[in-house]
């Protein structure tokens, strides 16, 4: 069967969550230390649901990863900028999954009127137990080229990790740019 993509929901948060702890305790792909509480977890993906999409992946009723985006920055002229994330179960990667999941979050902000991506990827100078240059090198794999990065600007596990800045652009930037529309206001199929 193939999985499905559909809008996650703060009842999903528990799931999610236990598919994020894995990345917080045993990788350096996030920076975060310690798992967020439940009700931490349900209140990030709330406020992200109050503008942009977060969606889930699922097959026979199970959870498979989730990849949802958030403001680049506060300022108003970066409303038409969004920051990307994914996360998968980690017995499902490398199958195609984190592509249609981000192919469809890639969708959803288009549809909104986001005109740029952006994904900050953790990075080592060398791969080792907790981090790997696997995401930067999906992150190419989807489209997006490196725009910068920044040296040893982390530290997990008594390590220094660099982060990665990404970026893909996906329309054109007129002088007088449309508003964008929250996802939750778009009209879609359910």
């Amino acid at each position: 069967m193939e999985p499905m993509i559909r809008m996650a929901s703060v009842e999903d948060a528990e799931v999610l969550l236990d598919i994020y702890a894995y990345y917080v305790e045993h990788t350096a792909i996030t920076f975060e230390y310690e798992v967020p509480a439940l009700e931490e977890f349900r209140g990030r993906i709330a406020r992200t649901l109050e503008v942009y999409p977060y969606l889930c992946a699922v097959e026979d009723g199970k959870i498979l990863g989730y990849a949802y985006a958030g403001p680049f920055a506060e300022r108003a002229a970066y409303g038409w900028s969004a920051e990307t994330t994914i996360y998968l179960a980690r017995d499902v990667r490398g199958n195609g999954l984190g592509r249609k999941l981000y192919e469809a979050l890639e969708e959803a902000l288009k549809a909104m009127g986001i005109l740029n991506l952006y994904a900050r990827v953790a990075c080592p100078t060398a791969d080792d137990e907790y981090l790997t240059r696997n995401s930067v090198e999906f992150h190419r794999h989807m489209g997006y080229k490196t725009a910068g990065m920044f040296a040893n600007c982390g530290c997990k596990f008594g390590r220094w990790y660099g982060m990665a800045c990404m970026e893909k652009i996906l329309g054109s930037h007129r002088e007088d740019p449309v508003p964008i529309r929250p996802y939750a206001q778009q009209s879609r199929p359910e």
